[in-house]
């Protein structure tokens, strides 16, 4: 459908998706079935109003690291990928095995830090390497920082967005994650600092969550596998199998649009069906803007 407010199109739509912790062949915790819930957030996926450019998976793709975790992480993805016209973008976590996930994601063997730069359409996507080989927090060498502000030395034509497992962001609403934050922000800040990074995205927490980092918005995505319940009852820590959600990017020329999609289905209280949509298009702006917008149009009068 045409744009019907004052806004264009979005220049570039990216699906941010995190932490899926596939596993080979059982259940997370013996409860979680981490392939099926990613599916429903892919079958998900593929009903919003418009495709994804790009789908970024920030970290912890597999729970404990498995290659065959990985093969069948690629077995999911990619015909859902291909059917969007979307590329991926894989981004390592504290819970992947940098070994693994080369030799099985890019065929490629190698025990270094897994970062990469992905050009989609014109929007460079980084994927950066936080994870620290037997640790959980995340850190960044001086070479990798490096190589990041060799990258980012040339704006692209629309801009970054970078990609990390390790959101640079404080963790008030779960205070034991601060013990696996992303060690000496500040040096990533000033790298980021005066860039044409616009925006930052994240996961590990198992929660959505927004703030800013070195001026930069940064966008946490909530996980696929399952969530962190920020209101336990009498619970230090608590996972529970629910709230999973993935984030949308629509990228304009001047703003970031982050819209959280829950990645399971819920009860319909109210809406219309599509055999409204042909002749709504055969209406004039003017009439449209009257049905929508009219308190007392057809389109909004009570229903007996």
């Amino acid at each position: 459908m045409e744009p019907l407010g004052q806004y264009l199109d979005p220049t570039h739509v990216v699906a941010h998706l995190s932490d899926p912790h596939l596993l080979a062949g059982s259940l997370q915790y013996d409860a979680v079935d981490t392939v099926a819930h990613l599916e429903a957030a892919l079958e998900r996926l593929g009903r919003v109003p418009t495709p994804p450019q790009a789908l970024v998976f920030t970290g912890d793709l597999a729970d404990r690291g498995e290659p065959a975790a990985y093969r069948r992480l690629r077995e999911v993805v990619e015909p859902a990928a291909a059917a969007f016209g979307a590329e991926v973008v894989w981004v390592m976590g504290n819970h992947d095995d940098r070994a693994a996930y080369s030799r099985e994601l890019f065929g490629a063997e190698s025990e270094e830090p897994q970062d990469r730069v992905h050009d989609v359409a014109g929007l460079r996507i980084v994927a950066l390497d936080t994870s620290v080989p037997g640790w959980h927090h995340g850190e960044l060498s001086d070479e990798q920082l490096h190589w990041l502000a060799e990258v980012l030395a040339e704006p692209a034509p629309h801009g970054t967005l970078l990609a990390l497992h390790h959101a640079p962001i404080p963790v008030p609403m779960l205070r034991l994650a601060e013990l696996i934050e992303l060690h000496d922000q500040p040096r990533l800040a000033a790298v980021v600092e005066g860039s044409d990074v616009r925006g930052i995205l994240g996961g590990h927490f198992h929660f959505t969550s927004w703030s800013t980092f070195a001026g930069v918005p940064v966008s946490v995505a909530s996980a696929t596998c399952y969530t962190s319940e920020l209101a336990p009852d009498q619970r230090l820590l608590s996972g529970v199998d629910g709230h999973q959600a993935f984030t949308m990017l629509h990228l304009y020329d001047d703003r970031v649009v982050h819209s959280v999609v829950p990645a399971t289905d819920a009860v319909e209280v109210s809406g219309y069906g599509l055999e409204m949509l042909e002749p709504f298009r055969t209406l004039t702006p003017e009439q449209r803007f009257d049905m929508v917008s009219r308190k007392d149009s057809p389109l909004n009068a009570p229903l007996d």
